[in-house]
């Protein structure tokens, strides 16, 4: 499949496919998981993160090693985003989960 992708010159959309692809995904994980969890999932992220920097560090190929990097800083992004999150939930733009304890 790399082999296509150079050979016709798709490398670069198919990256901007998946990272378009990678950012929507984690926005309902987000959503989610602060509903679930509260903020205490934040390592959660920041540990997918750093596994994803060593993948895009560990591969030889360009295509994998972007998507590592896109997989990883979204992950990161999503640290902020839950701690965020919180935030709009405490705005009343998203629901609170009544079955989770409060936490400030």
């Amino acid at each position: 499949m790399m082999e296509f992708l150079a050979q016709y010159h798709l490398s670069g959309l198919f990256i901007g496919a998946v990272t378009f692809l990678i950012i929507g995904v984690f926005h309902p994980i987000v959503i989610r998981a602060e509903y679930l969890w509260g903020t205490r999932c934040w390592w959660i992220f920041f540990i997918l993160g750093i596994a994803g920097l060593v993948l895009s560090l560990w591969t030889g190929n360009i295509i994998l090693s972007a998507i590592g990097g896109v997989f990883s800083f979204t992950s990161f992004w999503t640290v902020k985003e839950v701690f965020e999150q919180r935030e709009r939930v405490r705005k009343g733009w998203f629901p609170e989960n009544p079955k989770r304890k409060k936490q400030d």
